[in-house]
């Protein structure tokens, strides 16, 4: 009678490609397979429901209209993992869409002076926004709550709550808005080329390095020599440079500058991604790809719902259960004790 034993060699080779495989699910993170899998669903629920949804054409419109939020969505992240916030970066999107506008009109229809007064007043509001948190010691969500009040109030005063200018006469404008690059909206390479270099910058540099550890505990942060305050307040501007991108791509892409339409809502959009992405709202955790899964999980979500014609109001609801949900996940994930339930 004869028996068959495994040998070494198999049982290693089975042994080494469970760990490969389970390796590989692990650099993935459980996170973003639910991503993964919630926006598989998302797919093929509304290309059921329309034989147009999965269209490349419809892919391409709901790129166009997820990059605006996925670059401020982008910058969200970075700030949460350092253990901030900020509420106010639609409405400095509006404010450099307006400025963009404004200058640009004023200089005789030159796109780049109108870029550059943009990408300034995004300097200047995201310096604002971090000295106000750093040196006047006032919680971020605070600080960016009122900075979202006055920020939409000044972009309504600069335009006097109307559109400005008319851009679409100026091709580099067009090529910004409407252009492509190897079959890919120009809008779609700035979200790609912005992410990869906060992907960088978070993974592969002592930058990263240190902000994760600010947002994971400030104390033992600053005793290890690195300087908080400079941290969060160039966070902060770097903010106010993407939000500043964001809006002049919001004038690119609806033709003037907007002061409300089109900026209005994109904070909650941001916050929503990066907290569906996995940024840990309480600091120290998250990652840009999750966050970019999040943000084309919307973005289907949204364009879906509108394709089936059902109103506007209920992706609003949609979007907040999100919300909901995402840190519902966070504080099960972390076993932080729920606010009024016995620990």
């Amino acid at each position: 009678m004869s028996t068959t034993t495994k040998t070494p060699v198999a049982e290693g080779t089975r042994h080494s490609t469970d760990r490969d495989r389970f390796a590989v699910l692990a650099s993935v993170g459980g996170q973003n397979l639910s991503l993964i899998g919630a926006l598989v669903v998302v797919l093929a629920l509304f290309g059921a429901l329309n034989d147009n949804f999965l269209s490349l054409g419809n892919m391409q419109v709901i790129a166009e209209a997820a990059t605006i939020t996925g670059l401020l969505a982008i910058v969200q992240t970075v700030v949460i993992i350092c253990g901030g916030l900020d509420i106010s970066v639609g409405s400095q999107a509006g404010v450099a869409s307006v400025v963009s506008a404004m200058a640009f009109t004023s200089a005789g229809s030159n796109a780049y002076i109108g870029m550059l007064a943009a990408v300034g007043t995004g300097i200047l509001v995201g310096l604002l926004n971090g000295l106000v948190i750093v040196y006047g010691r006032v919680n971020p969500t605070i600080a960016t709550l009122a900075g979202l009040a006055a920020y939409k109030g000044l972009a309504q005063l600069l335009s006097d709550g109307r559109a400005q200018g008319y851009v679409l006469n100026n091709d580099v404008f067009v090529f910004l808005g409407r252009g492509k690059i190897a079959a890919l909206p120009v809008m779609v390479w700035i979200l790609i080329l912005t992410a990869a270099a906060v992907h960088v910058l978070l993974t592969y540099t002592d930058v990263g390095r240190n902000l994760y550890a600010v947002g994971g505990n400030d104390t033992a942060a600053r005793l290890a020599g690195i300087n908080i305050n400079k941290y969060l307040i160039a966070v902060y501007v770097l903010i106010g440079i993407v939000s500043a991108i964001a809006g002049i791509l919001l004038t690119a892409r609806t033709g003037s500058g907007q002061p409300v339409s089109g900026s209005e809502g994109l904070e909650l959009k941001a916050i929503t991604a990066a907290a569906l992405g996995g940024a840990a709202l309480k600091g120290g955790k998250g990652g840009i790809g999750g966050t970019l899964l999040a943000v084309a999980l919307l973005g289907c979500l949204e364009n879906g719902l509108t394709v089936q014609g059902i109103n506007t109001f209920w992706q609003n609801v949609a979007q907040g259960a999100l919300l909901v949900v995402a840190v519902v996940i966070q504080q099960r994930r972390t076993g932080d004790r729920a606010v009024g339930l016995p620990a």
